[in-house]
Formats: structure tokens, C-alpha cells, sequence
């Protein structure tokens, strides 16, 4: 027999008994009667009664909901948005696994006082480095309680600093140079700790993230490079003008470029992951800028561990959106990333990067970036939500000072 949800998600029942639905009047469980509100909040015609019977449902059925691991996604998605929040549900909801992080991570920035320090109590919510670099950045916070949570963030992040900055020295192997050295010691230890990866992924072929390279691997795909002055393939006539003619475009540009490009793809491409490991670290600057944008996570964050990598180079990475959220979510791991002002502010201002790495980050923003970044659309409602909120304090507190 068909749930109640079910029939009313098939438009399948009267508009009387869908208004009874909305009022929270029909005689069934009460967690199918929470669901079934939670749905409705949707709908053009009953959304807004469901909205204001769910701002008074009754208190202990939505505790065991807010508590309960097994509730829906919905239900609990609707519960823990700011908008819809009830403070007596946001201890449960706080602890309960099935909460999204991302929904924590929302609460954890933009919420009251009294919200930022139930999550400060919360054990599960103190455990998760994104909802306290998160709660990190929310302005109703005192300094010592921000220092406090630098403190915990610290704690937490002390073992994957360590492991990122380890660096055995393999056992009686000659090195050529302190160099060579110190980039086998990076090899041997990121090998070590992700054998068993490496070992599952390792035929996995080279992908660009982006269609960047898109056109440049077409010629990957034939069998060896094809360079402006070699004639075209035999079944170029079956791709679209537009990428056909592109790479003529570039080569008219800068052939010489193309052509350094198109061999370094094509060496990459003959890699399998455990090479392309090797060429991340012991790459040049042109290995690297391909390579960070492999596809397969274990390749383009072995870029980052290179010795060689210069500032400039991640600077640039922060501003790509052609690269994994992992890779931008690690560069701030890195202290020498992280204390570089450009980089900051390049993370920040790229949409692609996770929401709570740039709330973490926001706090170092300067007023003017601050001001440039709560007119940009590309990123989300919540980060220039925020950085009008902290323009306007800092804007605010400059004055004070220069009075």
C-alpha cells in the first residue's frame, strides 16, 4: 500500500486533503506527517501554511527527528537551514552524523552568539576542522574565543601537518645532491603513505580536469603528436569545425609553445599514476601546471609536495577552476601557502573553492578585497553575504580609529 508522501508527491490526492497536509491534519505517523510537511514547504500553493505548521510542530517529534540518523536527508536539511532552525533542536542536530557537514559549516559562519557556542559544545562539531575554521570567521565571537578555536584547529590539524611535512630519508641510497635528496625523501614518503591507493589506481590514465588541453589531447589520442606542419589525420573531418580550427588559432599564436605543450602531454599520457607521481615532484614548471589538473586526486595533490613548486605556481593554482576541490582544499593545509597574501585572496575569490575553506580564510581578507569580493556573483550567497557583514565592521572600526 502507498504511503501518504507517496500519493502526495504523485499529485495523486484532493486539494482538501492536501490542505489538511499543509495544517499537519492527516491521520498518519508523525514522521511521515514531518515528512510529508517538509515536501510541501515546496509547493507554490501550500508551501507557506506547511512552513508556518512546522515552526509549531510539536516539540518532541522534531527532536526525535533532529536526533534520529535514520531520518530522511530532507527533513533533516530542512531543520538545520538557518532559516528554519529551532534552538532547541540544534544540540541534536549538532551531534547527529547524518547531518551534512556543508549544513554545519553554514550555521557555524553565519549564525547568532548563541549558535556559534552550541557548536562550541558540541564534540561532534569540534572534531571537524570545516566547521571550526567555520565557526573561525563568525564576527559574534569574542578574540578569545577565536584564539580559543585556533588553539583546537591547531590540535586537529598537528597529524595531517605532520604526515604532509614528513619526510624519511630512504635507507642507504646515494642521493646526487641535498636537492635530489630531499625530493626522494617527499617520493618515498608520499609513496608510503598512499601505497595502497596507488596500488588500486595505478593503470588509471591521464585526464585534464577542464578542457583546457581538450583540443591539444585529441592529438594525444592519435599516435604520436601531430604539430602545425604535419597534415591532418585522417578522420580530422569527423570533428566539429570549431575544434578543428582551434589549434591552428594557437599555433599562429605561439607555435613553438604548442609544440613544447603537445610533447609534455603526450609523455604524461604514456604515465601510468605512479609515474605521473614521480613527474610531480621531480617535474619541471610545465609538468606540474599539466598535472595539477589530473583528474585523479593522488597526482595533482602530489604536485603541491614538490620542493621545486614556487610561490607564483600556487598562487595560480588558487585562482584555477579547472582543478579538484581536493587540491584547493589542500593549499591552505601548506604554512608557506597559507601565509602568502595572494593566495588567500585568490582561494577566497575562486568559486570553486570548498565553502568552508574560504569562510576560514575570510578573516584575513583586507577591506578593500573584502569590499570587491560582496559584489561577486561567481561566488556563493553566503561568502559575500559575510564580506559585506565584515567589510562593514572593519570599514566601521577604521573610522572609529581615526577619530
Amino acid at each position: 500500500m502507498a504511503r501518504m508522501l507517496d500519493l502526495v508527491k504523485a499529485s495523486a490526492v484532493p486539494a482538501n486533503l492536501m490542505q489538511a497536509a499543509a495544517r499537519g491534519a492527516l491521520t498518519v505517523p508523525p514522521e511521515e506527517m514531518l515528512e510529508i510537511l517538509v515536501y510541501l514547504t515546496g509547493n507554490p500553493v501550500f508551501g507557506q501554511e506547511a512552513k508556518i505548521t512546522l515552526a509549531g510542530w510539536d516539540p518532541k517529534t522534531a527532536l526525535r527527528a533532529a536526533s534520529d540518523s535514520k531520518s530522511p536527508q530532507e527533513v533533516l536539511d530542512y531543520l538545520s537551514a538557518p532559516e528554519n532552525l529551532r534552538p532547541a533542536l540544534l544540540p541534536a542536530l549538532l551531534e547527529n552524523p547524518a547531518v551534512r557537514v556543508d549544513a554545519l559549516v553554514q550555521l557555524a559562519a553565519t549564525g547568532s552568539r548563541e549558535v556559534a557556542l552550541a557548536i562550541l559544545a558540541s564534540s561532534r562539531a569540534c572534531g571537524t576542522v570545516e566547521v571550526l575554521n567555520a565557526v573561525h570567521s563568525n564576527v559574534n565571537l569574542t578574540a578569545e574565543e577565536t584564539a580559543q578555536i585556533q588553539i583546537r584547529l591547531h590540535a586537529l590539524d598537528a597529524d595531517i601537518a605532520a604526515e604532509l611535512d614528513e619526510a624519511p630519508a630512504p635507507a642507504g641510497e646515494p642521493h646526487a645532491d641535498d636537492d635530489d635528496e630531499e625530493i626522494m625523501q617527499v617520493l618515498t614518503a608520499y609513496e608510503q603513505e598512499h601505497a595502497a591507493e596507488i596500488a588500486a589506481e595505478g593503470n588509471k590514465p591521464f585526464h585534464a580536469i577542464g578542457g583546457v588541453f581538450d583540443e591539444i589531447e585529441d592529438e594525444i589520442e592519435m599516435d604520436g603528436p601531430a604539430p602545425a606542419s604535419t597534415p591532418a589525420p585522417a578522420n580530422a573531418g569527423q570533428r566539429t569545425a570549431g575544434a578543428a580550427a582551434a589549434p591552428a588559432r594557437k599555433v599562429k599564436k605561439s607555435a613553438p609553445v604548442l609544440g613544447e605543450r603537445v610533447s609534455t602531454l603526450q609523455k604524461i599520457a604514456n604515465l601510468d599514476i605512479k609515474g605521473r607521481i614521480h613527474l610531480a615532484l621531480r617535474g619541471s614548471k610545465e609538468d606540474r601546471s599539466i598535472l595539477v589538473r589530473d583528474g585523479t586526486k593522488l597526482v595533482a595533490l602530489a604536485v603541491l609536495q614538490s620542493p621545486k613548486i614556487g610561490d607564483s605556481e600556487v598562487e595560480s593554482f588558487a585562482s584555477q577552476k579547472n582543478v579538484l576541490e581536493a587540491l584547493l582544499r589542500q593549499i591552505p593545509m601548506h604554512r608557506r601557502f597559507a601565509k602568502n597574501y595572494a593566495v588567500v585572496r585568490n582561494l577566497v575569490f575562486n568559486p570553486r573553492t570548498p565553502l568552508d575553506v574560504s569562510l576560514g580564510l575570510m578573516k584575513h581578507m583586507l577591506v578593500n578585497d573584502l569590499r570587491h569580493l560582496s559584489g561577486n556573483k561567481e561566488v556563493s550567497d553566503t561568502i559575500r553575504k559575510l564580506a559585506l557583514k565584515m567589510f562593514k565592521q572593519k570599514a566601521d572600526s577604521s573610522r572609529k580609529k581615526a577619530d
